[in-house]
């Protein structure tokens, strides 16, 4: 059967794949177009596992907000470019749509849920690599639940670069839950009050305090003292309710959100790429390889 350019282009629209790929994949499949699909499919989830040992630390995180339920997630790419791909941006969507409806309890249990169009998530990310042509993946995700009375604050800086969903209390005003996520977003606390830090981060920050302390030469009457005052400062560092509030150096966020009737729950902030190590190419080097082979 002859493949026409206009068969080609068809085939390229519905898949992403490039014009040779699939011209080749026409001729191999006799101009069945559905057949055509299915073998870039699976051509392309084989390169896509071909990638997998490629370092995925960029990408986005995003949040869905629906009713009473929100998730939070972050997908990662293995370059920032892709991260604006219109393609990458609605595999994004889709992933979180199907978590906060499907509301699977980890990731393992994710990738291997069925989504709407049949395919399972993880052959679903599969396929966007193909067209993509880089290793994505879902890293990580968290629902929340909240009652008619509270409210969700969903914050995405940089598009994305940094994701803060807080769930407040007490009040269902959503310009206020999303100034206590911009806060988050911006000074990166670890806790939501000192009830949540361990008596033995205290201990142990107590410790380093004091021997800094007396490292400084300071008299042992006054120490004691001196690190109460510097927990003080620790705890400000760490803990979100103890904080200056970024839109009113004047208030702390515990004064804002109680001027408001509410009560902070929780807050979950993703950074892209935190905690993966980044691949550190050595630029030369690579470009020496490159010449050698040839």
């Amino acid at each position: 059967m002859a493949i026409t350019a206009q068969m080609v282009k068809e085939l390229r629209e519905k898949t992403g794949a490039g014009m040779l790929d699939c011209k080749n994949a026409l001729q191999e499949m006799n101009g069945d177009m559905e057949k055509a699909v299915d073998f870039l499919r699976e051509k392309g989830i084989a390169k896509a596992a071909k990638k997998g040992d490629r370092i995925a630390a960029e990408g986005l995180a995003s949040i869905k907000v629906e009713g009473n339920e929100a998730v939070i997630l972050e997908v990662n790419s293995e370059t920032d470019f892709v991260a604006k791909n219109e393609g990458f941006q609605a595999l994004v969507e889709e992933l979180a749509s199907h978590l906060l409806n499907n509301k699977p309890s980890t990731v393992e249990e994710a990738v291997g849920q069925k989504m709407g169009n049949g395919q399972s998530v993880e052959e679903h990310i599969n396929a966007a690599i193909a067209k993509i042509g880089e290793k994505l993946t879902l890293r990580r995700f968290e629902i929340k639940t909240k009652g008619d009375n509270d409210a969700f604050g969903a914050y995405l800086h940089m598009g994305g670069r940094i994701a803060v969903l807080t769930v407040l209390e007490g009040s269902t005003d959503e310009s206020v839950a999303k100034d206590v996520a911009m806060h988050v977003a911006a000074l990166n606390p670890k806790y939501v009050s000192r009830d949540e830090v361990s008596a033995e981060e205290i201990e142990r920050e107590r410790q380093v305090l004091t021997q800094q302390a007396l490292n400084e030469g300071k008299p042992e009457k006054i120490v004691a003292k001196m690190v109460e005052g510097r927990l003080g400062k620790y705890f400000e560092d760490v803990c979100l309710l103890d904080q200056t509030f970024v839109k009113n150096p004047d208030q702390k966020v515990r004064q804002f959100v109680e001027s408001k009737g509410a009560t902070v729950r929780e807050f979950i902030r993703y950074g892209v790429g935190e905690g993966i190590e980044k691949r550190e190419d050595n630029f030369a080097e690579e470009v020496m390889s490159q010449v050698n082979k040839k």
